[in-house]
């Protein structure tokens, strides 16, 4: 068994490995799998293959450098939209608790609590005074 270890160390030397965007592919591989399991098509068959051939030629390719600019273009793909899903969320939480106006005179976004009813609201930004119902 060691043999077979050492063996495959010296084969994956320079070599790119294994990294966040093939552990997402293993994952939509997966997921493809049970899919087809209940939706006999062939879209999913294909959809596997594909994966697994990105896979298996991401892990053993020796151009290092592109896998790993591959794998930055997806991480920050992968944190934009989680910030676009937090942003939505944070939005939805504070959409109870207040109301957003924009000013006419300079479109400046302005958060007034909910709950008092028409009030004037002043433009920290250019100034103008405006009416609005919170």
């Amino acid at each position: 068994m060691k043999d077979w270890k050492d063996q495959f160390r010296r084969f994956m030397v320079g070599r790119y490995g294994t990294d966040e965007l093939n552990r997402f592919l293993s994952g939509a591989v997966l997921v493809c799998i049970v899919l087809h399991l209940f939706i006999r098509s062939r879209l999913f068959f294909w959809l596997e293959l594909i994966c697994l051939i990105v896979i298996y030629a991401r892990t053993f390719s020796r151009n290092t450098g592109r896998r790993f600019r591959e794998n930055q273009f997806y991480l920050q793909w992968r944190f934009h939209a989680g910030e676009g899903v937090l942003k939505l969320r944070r939005r939805l939480k504070e959409s109870r608790r207040y109301k957003i106006f924009r000013c006419p005179g300079c479109g400046q976004r302005i958060r007034i609590p909910r709950g008092h009813g028409k009030i004037q609201i002043h433009c920290p930004s250019c100034g103008s005074d405006f009416m609005g119902k919170s």
